[in-house]
């Protein structure tokens, strides 16, 4: 697969998911590049916002295995990744597999359950395996995890530990829909009855397994010029010696960007990546790996607000 043929692709994806879902481009275009990255995706906005429909849809544009858990306070490990259990017929233990083995994970409101719970998908997420009873089985090569969470500030939430914000790519920020997008959603879906399912928009795969791997090949081949490494480091490098910040991100989220920042280039239909999608990805890959110092948080500043002002701030090569 070409750049030119990832980049149809990755329109007719958009197409598909634009047949159930008004608006959030934005959120379409980074699950995308998730995609083709080999990233995770955590969704965060209150209620209402279509945060697991638009997850659904997008999976309904893949022909892969789907699995989806729903988080709860007393949902346990084995739950998530399974458990060994005797047989006794045979005398043996025998694997039962949790959702966690799958292509496509929708983990939804994550941080509705305890950390205990929330660690099971650290190994998951980062290294595509579990570990069971001392033995490692790998998940499937293109496991994705497309994560919900309510803000922080509702009630009977766990926030997630640094750790695991780490191993998502993006964090999104999902907010109500503008006063237009939000008449075409209540006349598309007022008329409704019961819970929407992608199959009643006609919704179809555009994609296999076979097409997604060929599309991360092509990913590869996104060409990162120097000048463009050197600005990926000094923006994140940025939010280390910045006051405001009391931890910045970590060479990995410098790894991250760049990952994305090709991938952003390749469904743009180019083959060399532009300061341009470094400064449009900078947001959803830096939000959850910086704190607020205490100072900034007096001022009433916000992560968002200094990271666009690093990257104000932050010379791009021209």
């Amino acid at each position: 697969m070409n750049i030119g043929e990832l980049k149809t692709l990755a329109d007719n994806i958009r197409g598909e998911v634009a047949k159930a879902i008004i608006g959030q481009e934005d959120v379409v275009d980074h699950l995308l590049i998730a995609l083709f990255s080999h990233g995770h995706v955590l969704l965060e906005g209150p209620p209402g916002t279509a945060k697991t429909f638009v997850a659904q849809c997008f999976a309904a544009t893949l022909n892969l295995d789907f699995g989806r858990i729903q988080f709860t306070p007393d949902l346990m490990p084995g739950d998530i990744i399974g458990s060994n259990l005797f047989n006794f017929q045979t005398s043996t233990f025998t694997l039962t597999r949790g959702p966690v083995f799958c292509d496509l994970l929708l983990a939804d409101e994550i941080n509705r359950t305890p950390p205990k719970t929330q660690a099971a998908m650290l190994e998951a997420m980062q290294e595509r395996a579990v570990t069971l009873d001392g033995e490692t089985h790998k998940l499937s090569s293109r496991f994705m995890v497309v994560a919900t969470q309510n803000p922080i500030e509702q009630q009977g939430v766990y926030p997630l530990p640094e750790a695991q914000l780490d191993r998502f790519l993006f964090k999104l920020l999902i907010d109500y829909p503008a006063m237009e997008e939000e008449k075409k959603i209540v006349a598309q879906y007022g008329e409704r009855v019961g819970a929407p399912e992608p199959e009643n928009f006609g919704i179809s795969a555009q994609a296999d397994e076979k097409a997604l791997a060929a599309a991360a090949a092509a990913v590869q081949s996104v060409k990162l010029v120097e000048d463009v490494t050197d600005y990926i480091v000094r923006l994140v490098r940025a939010t280390r010696e910045t006051a405001d910040l009391e931890n910045g991100a970590s060479p990995r989220a410098a790894i991250m960007l760049a990952t994305a920042a090709r991938a952003k280039a390749a469904i743009s239909g180019r083959d060399y990546v532009v300061p341009d999608d470094v400064k449009m990805l900078a947001p959803s890959v830096l939000r959850h790996r910086t704190i607020l110092a205490p100072a900034a948080e007096i001022e009433g500043l916000s992560v968002d607000a200094i990271i666009e002002a690093l990257v104000e701030r932050t010379e791009a090569p021209r």
